[in-house]
């Protein structure tokens, strides 16, 4: 391109991805059976794991109005809470909630992330919109209209995370929620096509958060709710377009030397293996059985198998060998002083020495109360974390998305234990007969842990019957949660 094209004010016609995304949100109809019942799971085992997190007074603290006072009577609840918020508010503390713990879905590909943290800005819309439409009129959401977004939501980030790593250029996973989010959020106020397109070129123009605050020697708990955040500017953006008109920026990708994939992405172009369709709903992965990064979750399950043949001999214990995927050696295979929660939850030796030892990882075992247990950090110094090419080959499969670990122990005498190795786990949708009682177990534990005892009898009655909570009102829904 001259120089005299990059001076020029004429507004090219929108990027091509910013369009199919817009088309795919306005236009798309949603046809398979499986991408809803699967979502009607995420949407239970998402509000469960909202309710674990508030055992935790650091995620509390973040629930309420952003300044003391600023509550929006009739505005968006946030479950297990008395706040009612404006809606971006709400789509921080829903889709903090959902995050706090590290429990909810997830997708793995050349980018990784959680999609069902787009359910923050998704439930706040809905609540806010349909609660308005009782008092003055409009549309009104069923439990049914949020699995249809959410199954569009997840759709966007997890194409765009199949081929296109911003891990690689140091940014973190939580743009892909912003940008899923905000499409959907255009949709749900009542957006156009170019208005979708308007607001999605503002996500873009945002860029990203650095993926330092999951990494040594930044780990912190921002990454608790950074999703949060990504939710709140999502319909920040989608209030922009919608209710202000705001003007979008057509090439916001593509511009030269001011587009995104310029300045942030090396000039490479985005990459598709895929069109928008269900794609990602039907594979999701659910973290059912232990709160833990997912690249780990094999090798946790390894490690409960190994428990019983271990726990009697840990002072004799020379070396553990764990094998990972390419992407668990890079993101979780972590050495030296962990500080907090958010240092432990990211490290695979961690993750892999407290069920060896106490045949369990639930989440509080990374409080500072359980890792002060000196046998943990003697066990890690133990480990080596290394690449088993056929896991990171299996994990890319497109057919498969597996994610395989495997772990052996050794001892001072010379014996050692079996190799347990595990291609995928109880949350995989090879695993979902296997895995959907658990996850149910574990949404009812959640509910009785947090909620006063009529509230989890409505809520089961009202999620035994599938058809009958698809036609709920989403505000009579998540009324049943709120305090």
């Amino acid at each position: 391109m001259s120089a005299r094209d990059i001076r020029s004010a004429v507004r090219p016609d929108p990027d091509q991805p910013l369009v199919d995304i817009a088309d795919y949100v306005a236009d798309y109809k949603i046809d398979s059976t499986e991408a809803y019942d699967t979502a009607r799971y995420m949407l239970l085992d998402s509000l469960g794991t909202a309710m674990l997190a508030m055992k935790f007074p650091e995620c509390v603290k973040h629930l309420g109005p952003l300044v003391p006072g600023a509550i929006l009577p009739g505005g968006a609840r946030v479950p297990g809470t008395s706040h009612e918020l404006d809606p971006a508010q709400a789509a921080f503390a829903i889709g903090t909630q959902i995050r706090w713990l590290d429990f909810n879905d997830t997708w793995l590909a050349a980018e990784w992330g959680h999609p069902s943290d787009n359910l923050g800005a998704i439930l706040a819309v809905a609540d806010y919109l349909s609660r308005k439409a009782e008092r003055e009129g409009g549309r009104r959401f069923s439990v049914r209209d949020v699995l249809t977004y959410a199954i569009k939501a997840h759709e966007i980030q997890g194409c765009y995370a199949l081929l296109n790593s911003f891990n690689r250029v140091g940014q973190d996973h939580v743009i892909l929620v912003r940008l899923a989010s905000t499409a959907v959020a255009t949709a749900m106020l009542g957006g156009d096509r170019e208005q979708i397109i308007a607001a999605v070129s503002h996500s873009w123009i945002d860029n990203g958060p650095l993926r330092t605050y999951r990494h040594a020697p930044n780990t912190g708990p921002r990454k608790s709710w950074a999703a949060g955040d990504a939710c709140r500017r999502a319909v920040t953006h989608a209030i922009n377009a919608v209710y202000r008109g705001v003007v979008g920026c057509p090439s916001a990708l593509s511009a030269k030397t001011w587009g995104f994939y310029d300045v942030a992405f090396k000039g490479k172009t985005f990459e598709f293996e895929r069109p928008f369709g269900s794609y990602v709903m039907e594979n999701v992965l659910f973290k059912i059985s232990f709160p833990a990064e997912f690249h780990a979750q094999t090798a946790v399950e390894c490690a409960m198998q190994l428990h019983a043949e271990v726990v009697g001999k840990l002072d004799q214990i020379e070396r553990i060998v764990i094998e990972t995927q390419e992407a668990g050696c890079r993101i979780i295979d972590k050495t030296g002083p962990l500080d907090h929660y958010a240092d432990r939850d990211h490290c695979i030796q961690y993750m892999v020495a407290v069920p060896l030892i106490f045949g369990r990882l639930v989440a509080s075992d990374y409080n500072d109360e359980v890792a002060a247990d000196p046998r943990i950090d003697a066990l890690r110094d133990k480990m080596t974390v290394v690449e088993n090419p056929q896991f990171t080959r299996d994990y890319f499969d497109p057919g498969k998305r597996y994610i395989g670990n495997s772990v052996q122990v050794y001892f001072k005498d010379g014996t050692s234990t079996q190799k347990i190795s595990i291609d995928y786990p109880l949350g995989h949708r090879k695993r979902r007969a296997e895995g959907i009682p658990v996850l149910l177990k574990k949404f009812e534990a959640a509910m009785q842990d947090h909620l006063p005892a009529h509230k989890v009898k409505a809520i089961v009655a009202a999620t035994q019957d599938p058809s009958r909570l698809d036609a709920m009102p989403v505000q009579q829904f998540l009324a049943l949660f709120t305090l």
